[in-house]
């Protein structure tokens, strides 16, 4: 801690900040641009300039800029300085010199960062009377417009895009005052975090292209806390809801989880709520069509099946919630539910639950990811099955760079000296997959073979590192070479992290990983494994337990039972169609309850309409065993009382 005294007061701050951080920290108000508590500090804007003092006699002092400035002990700043006041007010004026007269139609309008620094600082009359500098502005894809015209060069977007996401399409072109923030040509943004720009940019330079199709001001819009569903991290989100459809999701900061940023597949991929041919009221089979019931007669339909039938078996889904598959549970009793989760993915799903729960080693949330010194990455393609890990990956590899700086004395925060000293150096990554990674060009060293092959190169791995784990034979000598390189690679580092998974489609690569991470643990090394499963809710669904999709399928097969209750889930999704048909077809009653329209749909005798995650409240639990509370929006029937709609634990 440090004592900093500003405008005669005196403050406890953490020494480690500067002074715009320590500042900001006391609910203070500086002015800022380019500052960004995950990108550090590079001093573009000159913004955040304030008064320092050499100490309480000082009456003279100079302008610093505070995010430059460490927060030292007995430090002494002025905020409200005459001095200061009137650059950071000039400072404010140059940026506007350019800036487009276009809040009306901007989409940032009320959301923007430069207008409440601009409303700070006082600036409220333009004296530029000119031309001012235009830009043509680029096609980045579906997700992202640009309007370029609006940029103040605080070069957050290229320090995210390429120092933060490793982005290689993204950069700065030009000098002085004539800079443009682009791609080389017209294209779609590669990164698959190429979306987090619509928040890192303090202006309207890149904005939700998927929003601005159907844009309205933030302040008419109705958020609610949420989790993110595509995957099984759990990433905290904030959907954004006008007129009874989704516009936009916006990253709901977690210092835990996912911290300021998410994958473009969370941000975007929003779509499926708003679908035109989503079930939206009870329907009930009459010969060959289907007839709209209201809720009390689909409550009755429900209760007549579960009534006629001698065997119900319920069959649930990594995508609903905790609630929801509870409620089917108890409905049904645990003996007849399934999980409807393939028999092989679930025997993953198990062996993976076992690992994290008795294996004995620290199971990491994603934000820690970033502190490891050390990953192997076996059988998964982190990118693709748990992208915000990839991107906490890439942060850890980064972390070589910041050791060195920390060991000359250089503050995290100061990220240009960190770049310079650590001069692209990093802890080393392995990844193992069967085909190319978007990881691969950052890692040590990657390997591509079958997953058999990859399995025995993780069981060699840990023999080495622990010569009472199964020996693996028939290794040749180039592999052997490059297993002793991670070997000492991993046995050499103080925080080793060992990342698996059940979308390899193998147990034995599970085992391997964990048979790794067992091994470093004997060797004191302080280990962390993450495992990464298939869905949003899959690691939750593991432990309630019940029987596979299989399972079901071979009750519905034999005519054990009778009637089926389908939630939420798209059977062909997790089996084959022919079989799930099959199976559907000899069950005299089924009923489906879903916020999709799913082929099954068409071998159902009853479809409960049910609400999506934005409609309803449940938890999830993600892939480290977090559970986590997701809220509903908005209520579909508010906006057409014909609408029946109730989340599917209800």
């Amino acid at each position: 801690m440090a004592t900093i005294h500003v405008d005669g007061k005196e403050y406890e701050v953490n020494g480690a900040d500067n002074l715009l951080q320590a500042c900001l920290s006391l609910g203070l108000d500086i002015p800022y641009f380019c500052w960004h508590p995950a990108l550090g500090s590079v001093g573009a804007c000159r913004q955040c300039a304030v008064k320092q003092y050499q100490n309480a006699e000082d009456t003279r002092g100079r302008l610093v800029m505070s995010c430059m400035t460490p927060a030292t002990d007995g430090t002494f700043i002025s905020i409200d300085d005459e001095e200061a006041k009137q650059f950071r007010e000039s400072v404010v004026e140059w940026l506007m010199t350019n800036h487009p007269h276009d809040c009306p139609v901007c989409e940032e309008g009320g959301n923007c960062h430069l207008q409440d620094m601009t409303v700070m600082t006082g600036h409220s009359f333009r004296r530029y009377r000119f031309t001012k500098r235009t830009h043509r502005n680029q096609d980045l894809g579906p997700f992202i417009s640009h309007e370029m015209n609006r940029c103040i060069a605080c070069y957050r977007c290229v320090r995210y895009y390429k120092d933060y996401a490793d982005g290689t399409d993204l950069g700065v072109y030009g000098a002085h005052d004539n800079v443009y923030f682009g791609r080389p040509e017209d294209g779609t943004l590669e990164s698959e975090f190429s979306g987090n720009l619509v928040e890192i940019c303090p202006t309207g330079v890149f904005t939700d292209k998927t929003h601005s199709e159907r844009y309205n001001r933030k302040w008419d819009m109705q958020f609610a806390p949420s989790i993110c569903q595509q995957c099984s991290i759990g990433c905290n989100i904030s959907p954004g809801e006008r007129y009874g459809e989704l516009r936009r999701i916006e990253n709901r900061y977690n210092g835990t989880v996912n911290h300021y940023f998410l994958c473009d597949r969370g941000r975007f991929g929003y779509g499926y709520v708003n679908l035109k041919d989503r079930p939206r009221q009870p329907v009930q089979r009459r010969g060959d069509d289907f007839i709209t019931l209201n809720a009390e007669q689909a409550m009755q339909g429900a209760a007549d099946i579960l009534r006629q039938s001698k065997k119900v078996i319920g069959i649930g889904s990594p995508r609903a919630s905790i609630e929801s598959n509870f409620a089917l549970r108890e409905l049904v009793g645990a003996e007849n539910f399934y999980t409807g989760i393939a028999r092989g993915e679930q025997e993953r799903l198990q062996l993976a639950l076992k690992v994290l729960r008795e294996g004995g080693i620290y199971t990491p949330a994603l934000r820690e990811i970033e502190s490891y010194d050390a990953v192997l990455v076996l059988g998964e393609d982190v990118t693709q099955t748990g992208a915000r890990v990839a991107l906490a990956v890439r942060q850890a590899v980064k972390g070589k760079a910041r050791e060195m700086a920390a060991a000359q004395k250089v503050a995290d925060w100061q990220i240009a000296a960190i770049l310079n000293i650590g001069q692209r150096a990093k802890h080393p990554l392995f990844v193992t997959n069967v085909d190319d990674t978007r990881l691969d060009d950052i890692a040590a060293w990657t390997y591509r073979a079958p997953v058999e092959d990859q399995a025995r190169l993780g069981f060699a791995i840990a023999h080495a590192l622990d010569n009472t784990a199964p020996a693996v034979d028939g290794i040749d000598s180039d592999l052997q070479n490059k297993i002793d390189v991670i070997v000492q690679a991993l046995a050499g580092a103080k925080k080793p992290l060992i990342i698996s998974g059940t979308n390899a489609g193998s147990s034995e690569v599970i085992q391997a990983a964990a048979n790794v991470a067992k091994a470093l643990k004997g060797r004191g090394a302080d280990v962390g494994i993450t495992m990464i499963a298939r869905s949003v809710n899959s690691m939750g669904l593991g432990m309630m337990g019940g029987g596979s999709l299989d399972d079901a399928l071979g009750e519905l097969e034999t005519g054990s039972a009778d009637a089926v209750v389908v939630l939420e889930n798209d059977l062909h999704r997790h089996a084959s169609a022919t079989r799930v048909n099959a199976a559907l077809a000899k069950a005299p009653l089924v009923m489906v309850v879903d916020h999709q329209r799913t082929a099954i749909m068409e071998n159902a005798h009853l479809v409960l309409s049910a609400a999506s995650f934005a409609e309803s409240d449940g938890t999830v639990i993600n892939n480290e065993g977090r559970a986590q509370r997701f809220f509903q929006v908005y209520d579909p029937a508010y906006y057409d009382n014909k609408t029946i709609m109730l989340e599917s634990w209800r």
